[in-house]
């Protein structure tokens, strides 16, 4: 029987998200590389793995490889839409989605993950231009996720997607380690 801490350490790899004090134009530089590279990262690690492979999961009841490949896609896509939304309206309310029913519909349980490499290929290429077009205006435009006790700005929520992008890529090396056979 695996402990609380020991759990929490396999659904939270890389610790969960601390939201910094201030983020600097540096720090900002380096959570859109993050993102930038994360396509690239991501098919380092599973284009090439089988469909066995793919099943496996980064923690007991957690998501399998394939499920984190095709949640990555649904949950970049939703901070894109909410990053346009941010920077086109006046402090807009973001629809939340369930991630976790979003995880076991077909199209992320059961499809191949290709579908999903390609669009978070050119999804990041696209955000990425976004991103690194934003001044410091941009950077402290606002929305308001119901989930949350107050309105998110954009600076906040491209170190979130930075730590996201590095959260996922270490739940697939987990998998993928935890399920090696020595």
């Amino acid at each position: 029987m695996q402990s609380e801490s020991d759990l929490e350490k396999l659904k939270f790899p890389i610790g969960k998200f601390i939201k910094p004090e201030t983020i600097s134009e540096s720090s900002i530089k380096d959570y859109i590389t993050d993102i930038e590279q994360f396509p690239n990262r991501l098919n380092k690690l599973v284009p090439y793995l089988s469909a066995s492979e793919l099943n496996y999961r980064y923690r007991p009841e957690g998501w399998t490889i394939k499920q984190v490949v095709h949640h990555c896609a649904d949950s970049h896509m939703n901070s894109f839409i909410r990053f346009k939304l941010c920077l086109t309206e006046e402090l807009p309310s973001i629809k939340p989605y369930n991630e976790s029913k979003w995880a076991e519909l077909p199209d992320a349980a059961e499809a191949d993950i290709s579908t999903s490499l390609k669009l978070i290929e050119g999804l990041h290429a696209r955000w990425t231009v976004l991103l690194k077009s934003l001044n410091a205006s941009d950077l402290n435009k606002k929305y308001i996720h119901p989930d949350k006790e107050q309105p998110l700005n954009l600076a906040d929520s491209i170190a979130i997607y930075s730590w996201h992008c590095n959260h996922h890529l270490a739940h697939i090396k987990q998998a993928l380690e935890n399920n090696k056979v020595d």
